[in-house]
């Protein structure tokens, strides 16, 4: 059975979050997706997606996995993990290469060159691709082609996406999960996993972004034509919220995120202003009453700088306030109420709450927006390995082996590491 399971890990500086999925058969001729696991505990050693302290990330990790494995009476032994981080930067790029056959036929050699050549660009000191995104190919001045093998041409462009992370963080994160005997399938950039389980297909086409608010950074995919337009980490979560009003009310952070949890709201105009709050009831030693409207204001300044940012990144790429599918917002800091309303007033866009779908599962925690970047995990995995993998450039990483590879010889380096 072990053959036949697929693992999510999403390492957050929240929780470490763990899905484990299955193909079952349908009614529709193929196999579909059912999780029979999910698992989040708290996290130590990682901070703003990177390993802070090595041999605490490994304990934590290791537990997360035991647990999970308790839970589904399996043993699990390769994952799918994603990675994430203000170090992970992503830009365009083209290849061109001369069709190889003389007739002129593409064939799936050429596009593997081209996307080699696509991969030979400048990168900052100590940087390495996580994945080459091929978004479009040219085949002799004909632009918009999805899939040029079988066609004919003499010259073959493609532009393409480069996602790269700071090498030492890569290898950092990998050590991690080698010293927990995991074998690691693959590193995915985080937003891209995220996307594949709260976003339709239909959304992808005609345009869509989707944002992960989490506790220390806000992960951005957006999506046109079924093809990756952009991504971006911001170094904003819902943490820096509870640090707000740790500092406004003069209380600690204990305190600070049950006030948030429980009577936060990111619209102030809809509190009363003789709303009060009564700090103990939130945990602190003694009785002190605050103003609702008061934490609210403070709670609005923060998401509003985090939405001005978000839009800053769409005008990058002349999408501000032109996405007609708008805006998915999931990850555990959408939850906060209001968030859905101030974000399609500050964004101009419409926007809803997104929670993983094309999966069945009888396990309760799999509609939490938390788990949606391990469980979009589940289904990438899902869509490489499966026997038909899905259309557009996710099908061409299948065809274009290496694409996505964890990179250079760090796997085969840090497999000697294992216990």
């Amino acid at each position: 059975m072990s053959e036949e399971i697929l693992v999510g890990i999403d390492l957050g500086s929240h929780a470490v979050r763990i899905a484990v999925g299955q193909r079952v058969p349908s009614s529709e001729e193929r196999e579909r997706l059912h999780v029979v696991g999910a698992v989040s505990i708290p996290s130590e050693g990682i901070s703003r997606g990177t390993v802070s302290s090595l041999e605490d990330a490994v304990a934590c990790v290791s537990r997360a996995l035991e647990q999970a494995e308790r839970l589904t009476g399996v043993s699990i032994e390769r994952a799918w993990v994603g990675i994430s981080g203000t170090h992970v930067l992503s830009h365009p790029s083209r290849g061109v290469v001369g069709v190889a056959r003389q007739d002129g036929e593409i064939r799936e050699a050429d596009v593997e060159r081209a996307m080699e050549a696509a991969r030979t660009v400048a990168m900052p000191a100590n940087h390495e691709i996580l994945h080459v995104i091929p978004r479009s190919f040219t085949v002799d001045g004909q632009r918009g082609v999805k899939d040029p093998v079988g066609m004919n041409g003499i010259r073959l462009e493609v532009d393409a996406l480069i996602i790269q992370g700071l090498g030492s963080q890569i290898r950092n994160m990998t050590k991690c999960l080698y010293r927990t005997g995991l074998d690691v399938e693959d590193l995915v950039f985080s937003p891209l996993a995220t996307a594949e389980a709260v976003v339709t297909g239909k959304q992808k086409e005609i345009g869509v972004c989707v944002v992960n608010v989490g506790a220390s950074m806000t992960q951005l995919a957006v999506f046109e034509e079924g093809d990756v337009l952009h991504t971006a980490v911001l170094p904003i979560g819902s943490a820096h919220i509870t640090s707000d009003l740790a500092i406004g009310l003069r209380t600690s952070l204990e305190v600070a995120e049950q006030v948030k949890i429980r009577h936060g709201s990111a619209l102030p105009d809809a509190i009363q202003r003789k709303e009060e709050i009564d700090l103990a009831e939130c945990g602190a030693p003694e009785s002190e009453f605050v103003g609702r409207r008061f934490v609210v204001d403070i709670i609005e300044a923060r998401v509003q700088e985090l939405f001005e940012k978000m839009d800053g990144e769409l005008r990058k790429v002349e999408r501000s306030g032109m996405l007609p599918a708008g805006v998915i917002l999931t990850g555990g800091g959408a939850k906060l109420e209001g968030m859905v309303e101030a974000a399609k007033k500050a964004l101009r866009l419409p926007v809803s709450f997104g929670t993983p779908i094309g999966v069945s599962s009888v396990v309760p925690d799999v509609g939490d927006p938390g788990m949606s970047t391990a469980i979009g995990l589940v289904l990438w995995g899902n869509s490489i390995t499966g026997s038909s993998p899905s259309e557009g450039w996710k099908g061409l990483f299948s065809k274009v082996r290496g694409a996505t590879q964890v990179p250079g010889g760090i796997l085969k380096w840090f497999k000697s590491l294992k216990p």
